[in-house]
């Protein structure tokens, strides 16, 4: 089966070349910028209610999915994990996804708190991050 994403926008971002493999929400390399096209910038309508959102993009300079279920994360140090017990870029789907601290809204722009995307990443969807989301990590 087939499946289609169109961008709503674009993500910028400090990192050229070579991103953190998860964000950091203290980062100070910013600005991080979610800068959503403006046909969809009344979907920001309320959400600068919100202190953290949860952001999904195209990890678009991704090699691509090389067919191992296995990730070997820079802090196992040659060790391995199951390829979604990790946050490698190797994926069969080439989403990435983000929780990160609201700072402001400017317009179409939405300024966050560290991402894990290079600068120019095609963004996919933004949604509230809600206490239910917490509850399992309690």
């Amino acid at each position: 089966m087939e499946i289609l994403y169109n961008s709503i926008g674009v993500i910028h971002t400090p990192y050229t070349d070579m991103a953190p493999f998860q964000a950091v929400e203290d980062d100070t390399n910013g600005p991080f910028i979610l800068e959503v096209d403006e046909k969809y910038a009344a979907g920001l309508k309320d959400l600068k209610k919100r202190k953290y959102i949860i952001v999904f993009f195209h990890i678009h300079r991704a090699k691509g999915y090389n067919g191992s279920n296995l990730a070997h994360p820079p802090s196992l140090n040659g060790g391995s994990i199951g390829l979604f017990a990790s946050r490698s870029p190797n994926r069969p789907n080439t989403i990435g996804i983000d929780v990160a601290r609201l700072l402001k809204i400017e317009g179409n722009k939405v300024y966050t708190s560290g991402l894990s995307a290079l600068n120019g990443t095609p963004l996919l969807d933004i949604k509230p991050y809600l206490e239910i989301d917490r509850k399992e990590l309690d």
